[in-house]
């Protein structure tokens, strides 16, 4: 079974057609979900698209406790992920790509329910969240990124709003008052259950589009779609060349996600 899962946001709803793939369905307490297994270079990976594999699925409509839920129940110990994202900040032009290491939870209308333990474990659970993403995680990717010749901005705060629609202008300010650096829809509350079922996580965020008000354009979301298929091939290489990095090892040497 895969130690290694890649959660595919938007414009990475599948792998390469050269990688055979194996559909599955993996039940857990929380649902069914649908993955796909792949050999990847010598080694087995497990592919989630996130949105589903006809981009059918919307960000609020996610079923992401059930998504984590049968990773772990996989055998699943570290997790990529793709996020779609607007900008932030000037500096952070459409195509750029940028390495999560913290986060702002806006989302309202969201469960943070997740009733889900790698051990078993009833009752409250507090969980840290000095680090949000896995550390080991992220030294991969951008190991994998100075080798490929990949730009790849290494740090940067994501704030995660409900969707499906985009932000207003005063949000966009707001945002950014608060330090944040991305705006997106689908990270959270994924990132948190993975690190509440004990799975080591970490997301590349695809710049997309200027928030608005950043500019006079108008936000559309062809336009969004279409950026984001423009730099899949590049994210999918380097997300694939980082899971080559560690899946070989037994474990991985970050802080322990459940401490």
């Amino acid at each position: 079974m895969p130690t290694v899962a890649i959660i595919g946001g938007s414009g990475l709803e599948t792998l390469p057609q050269e990688y055979q793939t194996e559909p599955i369905t993996v039940k857990s307490a929380l649902g069914a979900v649908s993955i796909a297994l792949a050999r990847v270079d010598g080694f087995e990976i497990a592919f989630l698209p996130r949105h589903g594999a006809e981009h059918g699925i919307a960000p609020h409509e996610i079923e992401y406790a059930a998504n984590i839920a049968a990773l772990a129940e996989l055998g699943v110990k570290r997790v990529f992920a793709t996020n779609a994202v607007g900008s932030l900040r000037s500096n952070l032009a459409p195509g750029a790509l940028v390495l999560l290491d913290d986060f702002i939870d806006f989302t309202r209308a969201r469960s943070q329910r997740f009733d889900y333990s790698p051990t078993g474990e009833k009752g409250v659970r507090h969980v840290d969240f000095s680090r949000p993403y896995c550390l080991a995680l992220r030294t991969a990717l951008l190991l994998e990124a100075a080798q490929a010749g990949i730009a790849l901005t290494p740090h940067g705060t994501y704030v995660c709003v409900d969707g499906p629609r985009y932000e207003t202008p005063a949000e966009v300010r707001m945002f950014a008052r608060w330090g944040g650096d991305v705006v997106g829809m689908t990270g959270l509350p994924e990132a948190i259950f993975a690190r509440m079922a004990g799975l080591c996580y970490a997301a590349v965020a695809i710049v997309t589009n200027f928030g608005v008000g950043l500019t006079d354009a108008r936000l559309r979301h062809g336009d969004v779609m279409r950026e984001m298929v423009n730099h899949s091939a590049t994210v999918r290489d380097l997300i694939l060349g980082a899971a080559r990095r560690v899946a070989l090892d037994a474990e991985c040497a970050c802080m322990s996600n459940t401490e």
